[in-house]
């Protein structure tokens, strides 16, 4: 892809991360605060337009399954910001996220259609243990994200993206209580490390945003 394509869609991305932070603050209307924009709505613009542009820039992918791939990032992007500020994953973005997923899967020319599931199912599968063991450390929309993003990453570079997402989880939650912004039973979103996760398995994974075919 060109380096202006890349950089319009990184341009994109960033008022599409704002525009994301702003909803968040007022949809869904029972979980919303209202609260004013901040650091957190640059920060997920910044955050937005580099992961966009790295995706982009590194397909290889025919254009059209690289769309395909941004528009589900552009969801996942909504899917973050609403979990940061609402502690919430709604089935109003995460079914469309599903639906779109599963559709792409016999199309998919980077992911084998027995990739893709196996990767789905094991991805559920295993967060679905580490929920029975790690009580109220994961919330069942978290089940439900991680779904579609075994879906497009296919088996086993979906588990990049998994370990990927718990090791950043990790880390910032040991910052987070090093600077007492949070306490051990403090609850901090999984769903945003999931997305931080698929977005470093699109970009490092070398099976993943190359054609099979």
């Amino acid at each position: 892809m060109s380096v202006p394509a890349v950089l319009a869609i990184g341009a994109l991305f960033a008022v599409g991360g704002a525009a994301a932070e702003r909803l968040a603050s007022v949809w869904p209307a029972r979980g919303a605060q209202g609260r004013r924009p901040g650091a957190r709505t640059v920060g997920l613009a910044l955050v937005s337009a580099a992961a966009a542009a790295a995706v982009a820039a590194r397909s290889m992918l025919p254009w059209w399954a690289t769309a395909i791939y941004l528009g589900l990032l552009a969801l996942m992007v909504v899917l973050v910001a609403t979990d940061l500020e609402q502690h919430r994953l709604p089935h109003m973005l995460l079914d469309p996220l599903i639906v779109l997923a599963a559709l792409f899967v016999p199309f998919n020319p980077a992911v084998s259609p027995l990739s893709a599931v196996v990767g789905g199912l094991s991805a559920v599968a295993l967060l679905g243990l580490l929920a029975i063991v790690v009580r109220g450390g994961l919330a069942r929309g978290d089940l439900y994200l991680v779904l579609p993003i075994g879906l497009v990453l296919g088996f086993p570079a979906v588990f990049t993206a998994v370990f990927a997402a718990a090791f950043l989880t990790s880390a910032v939650s040991l910052v987070l209580l090093a600077r007492r912004r949070v306490g051990m039973r403090t609850y901090i979103p999984f769903g945003p490390f999931l997305v931080a996760g698929t977005v470093i398995a699109l970009i490092l994974d070398p099976r993943v945003l190359a054609s099979l075919r």
